[in-house]
């Protein structure tokens, strides 16, 4: 018997597709409801999908216009300022995940979460290219003792794929919203201004100008390693690869400093890198928790709580799927 469909708000975009493809490659009879404004859009996105149907999706209404429809999970990917598709998602009693809001906007999913803690598991999943970052890290960091330094940092290549609602978010969380988040001497710290301001090492050694970022990833690193400097930053430029006249790509530069354990000191460098940008990551750590989140992994299903992604995806599985569909993960030589 085929799970109930999996819900996807704003499924006709970039990311979306690109879930519904990851998800349609490794469980073909799992139904998909290509969710939207845009009725000709979600059923051309359901078309290219198999086995799926577009819908409209009505933020508005308690069931988002879907009347009785039974549904297994929802996942939502642009900023839903309404939390309509979390309010829904705890009123079938399914998981529900999202990807867009920033740290500064994390009140109003954790409120319905706190109001309703045993309705369904919620995965607050604005970690950087979900999970993408943070399950590596993790994995890195079970080569030390103790953890001082967490230093990341993301390049997109301009030329990678922006969606409407991928450019509004970026836009949001990089230009109106002024201060970032970072930890250091284990204390949190707002970074404005000229303080805001850094660089970091592309895979290729290019330095590159970059603006402290607040995903996810710097709270929940924090926490899971217990390491006093966390920081997280951001460039938009030219990607390694189409600096040696290659296709662009994405980059992720992942640096650790503490100690191993046998108390001398460590320092670890290593980047993962996808060649189509951005999207394909994205997308594998929104289908892989739809997959944990139900049990489709053959595993039973996550039960009621808040999330982050790297608390479900398990690393060795993550791996795995990450090198399927062309991720790769380098180590690098520390600078």
């Amino acid at each position: 018997m085929s799970p109930a469909p999996f819900l996807l708000i704003g499924g006709s975009g970039v990311v979306g597709r690109w879930t519904a493809r990851l998800l349609r490659a490794a469980h073909p009879e799992v139904p998909l409801l290509i969710g939207g404004r845009d009725l000709a859009k979600a059923k051309e996105a359901a078309a290219v999908a198999g086995n799926a149907e577009g819908v409209v999706i009505n933020l508005a209404a308690d069931d988002l216009g879907l009347g009785e429809r039974t549904v297994g999970a929802v996942a939502v990917f642009f900023t839903d300022e309404r939390v309509a598709g979390l309010r829904f998602a705890q009123s079938r009693g399914v998981p529900h995940i999202s990807i867009s809001p920033g740290i500064i906007e994390l009140g109003p999913e954790v409120a319905a979460y706190i109001h309703n803690p045993d309705a369904s598991p919620v995965v607050l999943g604005t970690e950087w290219l979900v999970g993408a970052t943070t399950v590596p890290t993790l994995k890195f960091a079970k080569a030390f003792g103790r953890v001082h330094d967490i230093t990341i940092g993301a390049l997109l290549d301009e030329q990678d794929a922006f969606g409407p609602a991928a450019t509004v978010d970026l836009e949001r969380q990089t230009k109106i919203m002024p201060a970032a988040l970072a930890r250091r001497d284990g204390a949190y710290l707002w970074r404005v201004g000229d303080d805001a301001k850094t660089r970091f090492r592309a895979v290729d050694g290019t330095e590159m100008e970059a603006s402290v970022f607040t995903p996810y990833d710097v709270v929940g690193l924090a926490n899971a390693t217990r390491a006093p400097n966390v920081q997280f930053s951001l460039a938009i430029g030219v990607s390694s690869t189409r600096r040696r006249g290659e296709q662009m790509s994405t980059e992720i530069i992942i640096e650790l400093a503490g100690e191993d354990h046998a108390g001398q000191p460590l320092r670890t460098r290593h980047a993962v890198v996808h060649p189509e940008g951005q999207m394909p990551l994205t997308a594998l750590g929104v289908a892989m928790l739809l997959e944990r989140l139900i049990g489709l992994d053959g595993k039973p299903a996550t039960p009621a709580g808040l999330y982050f992604p790297y608390q479900l995806l398990e690393p060795t599985a993550y791996f795995a799927r990450l090198e399927q569909i062309g991720g790769r993960v380098l180590n690098l030589e520390v600078l």
